[in-house]
């Protein structure tokens, strides 16, 4: 429980998303990111609310944790669709690096998404998003996010 308390407050972050996954591309789109992150349920919830100025959109991040498996349920949907993605990706943390999981549809073909978060101080943490078109033999990162922690 409250593996997720070190993200609560304000952030800001620098984004970077491929811009064609599982294409062999290497054409990056940078921009930046505010994030608001709250605490629910004694920690065992979180919630957050980013927003992406130049991209003109933003998103709600969901965190869960189940408390019989105490593993982590990560729900995501953003302002372009007001859809819930589903499903959630699921993971726990093991030595201070948080990896969670889901089996999804990327165009038409079936992947492997991993959630990963790692290098997390007081002031920063790294998030990365991946996925693998081969059950998780080889990944490929296509968007990542480095956060600095406003204080506001």
């Amino acid at each position: 429980m409250n593996n997720f308390d070190f993200l609560v407050g304000a952030w800001d972050s620098v984004q970077r998303r491929l811009a064609e996954p599982l294409t062999g591309s290497d054409d990056w789109d940078e921009f930046t990111g505010r994030t608001r992150c709250y605490s629910l349920l004694g920690g065992a919830a979180n919630l957050d609310e980013v927003t992406f100025p130049e991209k003109g959109f933003g998103g709600v991040t969901l965190r869960l944790l189940d408390r019989e498996t105490d593993e982590w349920s990560i729900y995501w949907a953003n302002s372009r669709t007001g859809i819930l993605a589903l499903p959630p990706v699921v993971g726990r943390f093991v030595d201070g690096v948080g990896e969670f999981f889901s089996e999804e549809d990327y165009q038409g073909r079936p992947i492997v998404v991993r959630y990963r978060w790692s290098d997390i101080t007081g002031t920063t943490a790294r998030w990365a998003q991946a996925f693998s078109p081969d059950q998780g033999r080889t990944w490929e990162t296509n968007w990542e996010a480095e956060f600095t922690r406003t204080g506001a």
